[in-house]
């Protein structure tokens, strides 16, 4: 649980592994399990790597395909007996680096990215967040596939590629995003956010481009803030 005023965890975080496959059953029962870990009854944030309008789940790129048209929210409302905000992962990391962490009151076009399995991304407009811009899916046409097969960390792990040669890779797309939004700055997340010095020096654009602050607990921050209402 989340204090959504200082950021802070006010409990013990509880992990349980993604279940597999992952279909909303499983992942539900999942988050039903963490609820009832907890005895909590009050409002809860939930961010699923896909685009939802209005609670319901319209991509699966990285989930199973069960999830496509799935009213993912009511589902987890039912599940669990309590108010529940369902939103694009992404988001709600950003959500949260926007209020705590790098792009705290910055003014103008941020964009929060995400680096992991696929590419995360989020862009708020001074301080209004675009929902579901799932970037890691534009085409990088003379690589002839999608952005997240090209500059994804899944991608740098699976390819054994060094840092310059994954950062050349970030840096080619980075500049797309430039070209199409225009952005004052530019925030890097994940995991792999936390060895930025490896690879940001490779990046080289006219937005200034920095590590997120809060790396991994971004996601359950943001999610909280959404619950409460902080969108």
């Amino acid at each position: 649980m989340v204090n959504t005023e200082t950021g802070e965890f006010t409990t013990e975080r509880k992990r349980i592994a993604t279940p597999q496959p992952a279909t909303p059953e499983a992942v539900i029962e999942t988050v039903k399990a963490i609820v009832d870990h907890f005895e909590y009854l009050g409002p809860i944030g939930v961010g699923i790597p896909s685009v939802v309008v209005d609670g319901v789940v319209k991509t699966a790129a990285n989930i199973d395909d069960s999830w496509i048209s799935y009213p993912g929210q009511q589902g987890l409302v039912e599940a669990t007996g309590c108010p529940v905000t369902l939103l694009n992962d992404a988001d709600v990391a950003a959500i949260a680096e926007r209020k705590f962490g790098a792009g705290h009151n910055h003014p103008g076009v941020v964009m929060v990215f995400t680096l992991g399995t696929g590419i995360g991304s989020a862009m708020f407009v001074d301080g209004h967040l675009v929902p579901n811009l799932e970037l890691g899916h534009i085409y990088m046409r003379d690589k002839k596939k999608d952005a997240e097969e090209y500059a994804s960390d899944r991608i740098r792990q699976h390819k054994g590629l060094d840092w310059k040669t994954w950062g050349k890779n970030l840096n080619q797309y980075f500049r797309y995003v430039e070209a199409l939004f225009s952005p004052q700055l530019i925030i890097i997340g994940g995991g792999v956010s936390k060895k930025h010095e490896k690879f940001l020096k490779y990046v080289n654009v006219d937005a200034k481009i920095v590590p997120a602050e809060l790396l991994n607990q971004a996601g359950i921050v943001g999610a909280a803030l959404a619950a409460a209402g902080e969108l």
